[in-house]
């Protein structure tokens, strides 16, 4: 927000401005591109150029002398400064020459805003005492300058990213340079064995064809002497074709010689044949016979044979069952016997029945006929 200006200092304000006004018409007037066209402009810029020049030059002589003569260390080293100083001066001469479209360019468009704006506050306080046109041309300013700004920031960084591929680039040419030495020794390996290959496979077709013009040699001596040996082969084969043929014929001959004798034996075997069937027949029948006969006197005798067996085995059996019967009684008796010596001994030991124990007279007595009956019963 401006404050408004009256008075005094609104006039004061107004020749100030005006003034400034003043001197950057003045300015224009007397900028180096109205030396354009005039012979003194070469003179003017020309005269700066070839003092710093000069200068350099003479740097450059005193370092050249100092270096033949050998001089101290300190004086060689403020020599290199001095040319270094006059090198960094021709530089900055020549770019910031008065005469150079860049500078004359940037110098225009400075006092040509400077003066649009100055003219505009100027009027704006003589017509309405305030100067909301400076504080707006001021704020426009920094807005262009702001944006100016961040347009030199990504130029910067487009220039470190476009260094950056730039060194990614060299980087890529050194590889497909590696590479393409790579290849390219790779190439003329592959050439040196192609060219091999084209030797070896020159001999190998050479030696092919000598090999091949051989075989087709041996082939065809081989298949001369074959053919040789089968035409002896066809040979010997139509003479024994020849014997074979009057062979067959003498055969065919003898054959129809003994074909009517063969015939006659024929019938004859055929007689002799059906007369052989009816005796061998007759025999036949008579052997039927004797068999029938025979396989009834076979049954007899085996009707026979099993009642003979029969009666053995009954005889077997009633045999076999007294024997059992008579050791049954003997083991009985001698069961019965060892009972009545096992019941006397009992007897005897306990006392009972008439082995009663009495006096002395009477059991010695006892005793004694007891004895005697043990031994009778022995």
């Amino acid at each position: 927000m401006s404050v408004k200006i009256s008075g005094a200092q609104l006039i004061r304000v107004c020749t100030v401005l005006q003034d400034c006004a003043d001197q950057l018409a003045v300015l224009g007037n007397i900028m180096p591109d109205t030396y354009k066209g005039r012979p003194e402009a070469d003179m003017v810029v020309g005269a700066d150029i070839s003092g710093v020049i000069s200068q350099h030059k003479e740097a450059e002589q005193s370092l050249r002398t100092l270096r033949q003569s050998q001089g101290e260390s300190g004086s060689v080293a403020e020599a290199v400064l001095e040319l270094h100083k006059s090198h960094k001066e021709l530089n900055r001469t020549m770019e910031t020459s008065p005469l150079s479209p860049d500078n004359l360019a940037k110098v225009q468009r400075d006092r040509h805003f400077l003066a649009q704006v100055i003219t505009a506050v100027l009027a704006e306080l003589k017509e309405k005492g305030m100067f909301e046109s400076l504080l707006l041309a001021v704020e426009e300013e920094k807005r262009k300058k702001a944006h100016l700004l961040d347009i030199i920031i990504r130029e910067e960084e487009g220039r470190r990213r476009t260094k950056a591929l730039q060194r990614q680039l060299q980087d890529i040419r050194k590889e497909k340079t590696l590479e393409l030495q790579r290849l390219d020794e790779m190439t003329a390996h592959l050439k040196d064995q192609l060219q091999e290959m084209k030797v070896k496979t020159s001999l190998e077709r050479k030696y092919v064809k000598s090999s091949t013009e051989l075989l087709v040699f041996q082939g065809q001596k081989l298949t001369t002497h074959k053919e040789k040996s089968l035409e002896d082969e066809i040979k010997l084969l139509r003479d024994k074709m020849e014997a074979e043929r009057r062979v067959h014929m003498e055969m065919e001959i003898f054959l129809k010689q003994n074909q009517s004798s063969l015939g006659e034996k024929l019938e004859y075997w055929m007689e002799r044949y059906e007369k052989d069937m009816e005796d061998k027949q007759q025999e036949l029948n008579s052997l039927k016979h004797s068999k029938a006969s025979n396989l009834s006197q076979l049954q007899d005798l085996a009707r026979k044979y099993r009642e003979s067996e029969q009666v053995v085995m009954e005889s077997r059996l009633e045999k076999e069952n007294l024997r059992k019967m008579l050791e049954r009684e003997q083991l009985e008796r001698d069961a019965s016997t060892k009972i009545q010596s096992w019941w006397r001994g009992t007897m005897v030991r306990r006392g009972l029945g008439q082995y009663k124990k009495g006096k002395k007279g009477k059991e010695g007595k006892k005793g004694k006929e007891g004895k005697k009956g043990k031994k009778k019963q022995k």
